[in-house]
Order: C-alpha cells, then sequence, then structure tokens
C-alpha cells in the first residue's frame, strides 16, 4: 500500500546562485560520496551537466523526505539519502546509517524519478509499506465477498 508519496520542483538558477555563494561546501553538504566523485566528474566535463545533476539530487531528497513524512528532521539527512542509477540508467534510492535503520524497520520501499531541463529539475517519489494484513491480490481475493455467500 502506499504510505507517502512526495514530489519537487527545483530551479537550477537558485542551486547555480548557491554554489557561486558557497561553492563546493554545498555540493559536499547536499551529496552523498559517491555522488559527490559522479559529480565532480560531470562538472568536469560540462559545468551545467554538474549542476543539472546537483539539482536533481537536491529535488529527488526533497521529494523523498517529503514521502516519508519526515521533512529534514533526523534520521532524515542530505547525505544519508543517496539517489543512484542502475546500469540500465533507472534511478533509484540508496540509505545509508540511521535513515537505512528507521525506513527498514518501517517496512518501506522506495520509487523515484528524476528529470530535468534547461532551467528545471524535478522528481517524484512513491514510497511503499509493506501491509502485513492486506492478502496478497489473485484469483482468490481479487472477488468481493457478498454476505451470506463467504466461502
Amino acid at each position: 500500500m502506499i504510505f507517502g508519496i512526495g514530489t519537487d520542483i527545483c530551479d537550477i538558477r537558485r542551486i547555480s546562485a548557491t554554489f557561486e555563494r558557497q561553492g563546493e561546501r554545498f555540493a559536499r553538504k547536499v551529496l552523498s560520496d559517491a555522488e559527490f566523485v559522479v559529480w565532480q566528474r560531470r562538472s568536469a566535463r560540462w559545468p551545467h551537466r554538474g549542476l543539472s545533476y546537483l539539482a536533481t539530487r537536491f529535488s529527488a531528497k526533497e521529494a523523498f523526505s517529503k514521502a516519508i513524512g519526515l521533512g529534514m528532521r533526523l534520521p532524515m539527512t542530505w547525505r544519508r539519502c543517496e539517489i543512484a542509477n542502475l546500469p540500465s540508467g533507472q534511478p533509484v534510492i540508496v540509505l545509508h546509517d540511521d535513515l537505512k535503520t528507521w525506513f527498514e524497520a518501517q517496512g518501506l520501499r522506495a520509487h523515484v524519478t528524476v528529470t530535468d531541463e534547461t532551467d528545471y529539475a524535478a522528481s517524484f517519489v512513491v514510497v511503499e509499506k509493506d501491509d502485513a494484513h492486506t492478502p496478497p491480490a489473485g484469483p482468490a481475493s481479487s472477488a468481493p465477498v457478498r454476505p451470506g455467500h463467504e466461502t
């Protein structure tokens, strides 16, 4: 069942202005160590792609924090939530430390998508909760039981 949904749109120009003021310190605050390496590589080749990458990660983490209902309060932090990519390119959420422990204890799973255009980055996150009381979907449970017709 759906536990939470989060979405965020981020103005890349705002990320750029923050980066101009704070420099690499801003990227280190938002990105995990693995994300930071990718950001450095992209920024070295194409500075605008580096900013877009930073903006999509910022946006996805904001959306995730909304979907889990914590906002940016512990155990949720920028660096404990990582947005990685599978070999296919599909983005996935990788959690670390206390956030991972909390998330798994809740029986949650997350799905994320990110996109960016010239001036904006956007993200959408759906978090599901395993419900042990809900019977699995299938032929036996798909038809409603009418009163007086229990099997």
